[in-house]
């Protein structure tokens, strides 16, 4: 067995992870990297690998940074089985033709500054019918628990990791030779204290752990103090006659700030009938996935839907999938919530949202969740007084807030439990900050300590 890193180096999100067990190839995630400088050009930056030499993909779940780059693998000659869960084939599609849409849009932008200075355009890193190709691609769909016979004596497990609809952590073992060897990869891991999901699930013991680090080294807040700052938040926004801006992943956090926002409404902590916009296509049909697979929340909120009572529904709720629709958000001057992709502001309808209501003293943003290094979101939370957005500078005056119990990832002490759980022998930290990833393994005991940088290789 065989392992090697191909993800983002440190401070950078991206999964991608080589397995080479039982005469396979086998890649677990091909994520987009996101944060950082040079991006652009580590995405589209060789693999590591040759695509056409891998013969399975298993995907953990479906955020961009763990499944981003499948159709560049695809374009680049993959031509194996994607295997994932039920939900996650279902969103991994929305996602991936909504970001070919992008990289294509981004593309004819770039080709009109290159046709300006004279310089030769850059194609799209890949386009609608990649995308189309690498949903071909997806085949055996994973329930979890249920073992999956990968070749002769090598099998997978998907378990539910908590963090998104159909996320998974993998657990694969290789029988050879009369020895076995275990690796589980936790794709990333919830935060227990949300209301949609179950907690992750805690697989049989491994031998060797590969895992997330993203709040290794913090506590989130209980969630119901930070329902309340958010219904604050929204509150006194309102009385001062501005929006609120929440910018917005399109997997699981919007359904999660439309869940909060319906139960604050029915406890009468918000106003009956405000405006509330959910500008992205993506969250749209996200939302509609979710309705789908009732079976995969947690118990209170499948009894909901049993009942006829849909979580997601609330009074004055607008689903704008037309850019007019978007566009049209814009001239309303105060008293709306806007929800837009995407959650760490690094494109999508958010940025013109907030190029109308960053300069405004009245008006308020709302991060709620993870901001890598370099992007937008952070340089506001860190404190930027001014931004440049579509050529325009604007000044920072809107009161910004962060909620971090939003979470979907789980926090330094769940993170602890989990990997004490399992015993491993060895632990693989990946997916992190470099601080944050020496802080969380001074915190690990009797286990053999891991932080490999991209193109590293273990073997057993």
């Amino acid at each position: 067995m065989r392992l090697s890193f191909h993800g983002a180096d440190r401070g950078v999100t991206g999964s991608c992870h080589l397995l080479q067990a039982g005469g396979l190839r086998v890649l677990v995630d091909c994520g987009m990297f996101q944060g950082g400088h040079e991006i652009d050009e580590d995405n589209a930056a060789d693999f590591g690998f040759d695509p056409a030499s891998i013969d399975l993909l298993l995907l953990t779940h479906a955020h961009l940074d763990h499944c981003g780059r499948i159709p560049l693998l695809v374009k680049r000659g993959f031509r194996g089985e994607i295997i994932a869960t039920a939900a996650t084939c279902e969103l991994a599609r929305v996602v991936l033709l909504d970001a070919a849409h992008l990289q294509e849009e981004e593309a004819v932008r770039h080709a009109r500054q290159a046709y300006r200075h004279g310089h030769e355009p850059a194609e799209a890193l890949y386009g609608h019918l990649d995308a189309l190709n690498a949903i071909g691609r997806f085949g055996r769909q994973a329930a979890y628990g249920e073992e999956i016979t990968l070749a002769p004596g090598l099998t997978a497990c998907f378990y539910d990791a908590g963090h998104i609809l159909g996320s998974a952590s993998i657990r694969i073992e290789e029988r050879a030779h009369g020895r076995t060897h275990s690796i589980l990869f936790s794709g990333d891991l919830g935060n227990s204290g949300r209301p949609l999901l179950n907690a992750p699930a805690i697989p049989p013991r491994v031998d060797t752990l590969v895992m997330e680090t993203t709040y290794g080294d913090r506590l989130h807040k209980p969630v119901a103090p930070s329902v309340e700052e958010l219904y604050q938040a929204i509150t006194e926004t309102f009385e001062r006659g501005g929006n609120v801006v929440i910018p917005t992943f399109a997997l699981e956090r919007a359904q999660e700030i439309l869940y909060f926002l319906r139960e604050g409404i029915a406890s009468r902590r918000l106003p009956r009938n405000f405006p509330v916009f959910l500008d992205s296509p993506m969250a749209i049909s996200a939302t509609d996935i979710f309705r789908h697979h009732p079976e995969a929340f947690a118990q209170q909120v499948q009894s909901a839907f049993a009942n006829g009572k849909d979580p997601f529904s609330l009074p004055g709720l607008r689903m704008t999938r037309e850019t007019a629709e978007s566009m049209a958000i814009n001239r309303v001057t105060g008293g709306a919530l806007i929800m837009a992709g995407s959650g760490m502001c690094t494109g999508g309808r958010v940025r013109h949202h907030l190029r109308y209501n960053l300069w405004r003293e009245d008006s308020s943003v709302v991060f709620v969740g993870y901001a890598a290094p370099g992007t937008l979101a952070r340089l506001l939370i860190d404190g930027v007084k001014r931004v440049t957005l579509f050529g325009d500078e604007i000044p920072v005056r809107a009161r910004l807030f962060t909620i971090n119990s939003f979470s979907a990832h789980a926090d330094r002490d769940e993170l602890l439990a989990w990997q004490r759980a399992l015993a491993p022998a060895q632990t693989v930290l990946v997916h992190g900050e470099d601080a944050v990833m020496q802080k969380f393994s001074a915190a690990l005991q009797d286990t053999e300590v891991h932080m490999p940088r991209q193109g590293d290789v273990m073997s057993w």
